[in-house]
């Protein structure tokens, strides 16, 4: 009785917490059976908590093959874990609820507006069958399209098979695959329908439910209909990102042979693949092209592209573009010597730049001492940069690679475990703390007297 009442007591963030934690934990033992591994052995708790965490933070880092590794039954328990940590484990509890016809309670409406970042609890029912059916239509689509390509090569039940699970893993911006081939999609890198479907399925996932759904409204009703000021932030950030990682990545890699410039690869092939690249960092974490072969320029921009991450209530990860379009502004604000920031003809709530700088400021925190960390842990035979660049990978769920984590140590891979968490859950969850605790002291009758201290 007890028990109940805490648990009763938990505040939306904790429940998301938990949840994930719990689903997390259930993937892991699952991955434990010897009926999950190929070999017949439990492949080890370790490696299937590695798994289960970077299958439900839809990250993409793996110490093991998935398609090798595990049999059937894991890869299918891995499908299952991706598309929970995709939609959110509350949207998909609602879904049962609503199928169960069960009513959603107020607690449980408060869980999903905080799941989904809205600010508010009118339409949040409306909102996660939104995301169902953009989930569905859009999974559905990608995997009739990667299905010409891949029943002519696999066979008609292997064939939709492995479109299925590609088309689940991109839209939620995942990066698993379970071709068996050791280097993601590197041996698709030529080929227009793979890729462009994936990276199809990549931006609608990462731009966010909310968006999608605007973008929707804004088909049917034309001109009359208008996008919020989020969807207006997020369409020109996205655009601004895609377009601008494309032109480096061409400029940088034309003429690497290890990459776009390889044999074989003609002017088509390049563009394609630049474009590829630039989508994938956004929390994807499929790869066409080889990424320990970057040049050194190409990954830092990587690593910045990851960092960023998608865009909020969308299925990817990092510190998301509207925080980062919140600092430029704030930053042009304080150079014009302004003091409210604005975009968009709107004056922004000086809460919302306060969590901005917060979020990313604990983002960095946490990158610097997770990659100094591991790199104490795994110095001697792992360069520092590609550590970072791993570290940034597991932060942002992205699952880009240099081909590192299997190499690392027990100790790296906790770590990583932990990034991974953090990267999906945990600053979501100190944003929502920050947001609660601000509005707390709004109501205080007392403030501190003001002072100066010299800064820069």
């Amino acid at each position: 009785m007890r028990i109940l009442k805490k648990r009763k007591a938990l505040n939306p963030a904790e429940i998301l917490v938990f949840g994930f934690g719990g689903m997390i934990l259930i993937g892991a033992l699952l991955l434990c059976l010897p009926i999950a591994s190929t070999s017949g052995e439990s492949v080890g708790f370790l490696t299937a908590l590695f798994s289960s965490t970077s299958a439900i933070c839809v990250t993409g880092l793996t110490v093991v093959e998935i398609g090798t590794a595990y049999t059937l039954f894991g890869q299918f328990v891995m499908l299952i874990m991706i598309q929970l940590g995709g939609i959110g484990f509350m949207t998909a509890t609602s879904m049962v609820y609503m199928l169960l016809g069960r009513r959603i309670t107020l607690k449980d409406r408060l869980v999903i507006r905080d799941s989904l970042n809205e600010s508010n609890l009118q339409g949040v029912v409306r909102m996660t069958r939104n995301v169902l059916i953009v989930t569905l239509i859009s999974e559905v689509a990608g995997m009739l399209l990667l299905s010409i390509r891949f029943i002519p090569e696999y066979g008609v039940s292997t064939g939709i098979y492995y479109s299925l699970f590609h088309s689940v893993s991109a839209f939620c911006n995942a990066g698993f695959d379970i071709l068996g081939l050791g280097d993601s999609i590197v041996s698709y890198g030529k080929d227009p329908l793979v890729l462009s479907t994936i990276m199809g399925l990549i931006i609608i996932g990462g731009l966010g439910f909310f968006v999608v759904v605007e973008l929707y409204r804004k088909a049917r009703q034309g001109h009359k209909y208008r996008f919020s000021l989020h969807t207006k932030i997020v369409l020109i950030a996205t655009g601004i990102l895609l377009l601008g990682g494309f032109i480096f990545f061409l400029v940088m890699e034309s003429g690497n042979p290890k990459t776009l410039g390889a044999p074989g690869f003609t002017d088509g092939d390049k563009v394609l693949g630049a474009a590829f690249q630039s989508v994938t960092t956004r929390t994807a974490g499929f790869a066409s092209i080889p990424q320990a072969d970057l040049t050194p320029a190409s990954k830092i921009a990587t690593v910045a592209l990851m960092f960023i991450g998608a865009s909020p209530s969308g299925t990817g990860g990092g510190i998301k573009t509207t925080t980062a379009i919140m600092l430029l502004a704030l930053i042009i604000t304080v150079i014009r010597g302004k003091q409210d920031v604005v975009l968009g003809k709107r004056r922004i709530n000086k809460q919302l730049v306060m969590r901005a700088i917060t979020i990313i400021t604990l983002a960095m925190l946490s990158v610097a001492v997770m990659t100094t960390l591991i790199s104490v842990f795994d110095q001697h035979h792992i360069s520092v940069s590609d550590i970072l660049y791993e570290v940034t990978s597991a932060f942002g769920t992205v699952g880009l690679s240099c081909g590192i984590t299997a190499a690392l140590s027990p100790a790296s891979q906790i770590l990583l475990i932990l990034t991974m968490f953090g990267g999906r859950v945990g600053f979501f969850t100190v944003s929502l703390a920050l947001a609660k605790r601000m509005s707390r002291q709004q109501s205080c009758n007392y403030r501190y007297p003001e002072d100066k201290i010299m800064i820069g």
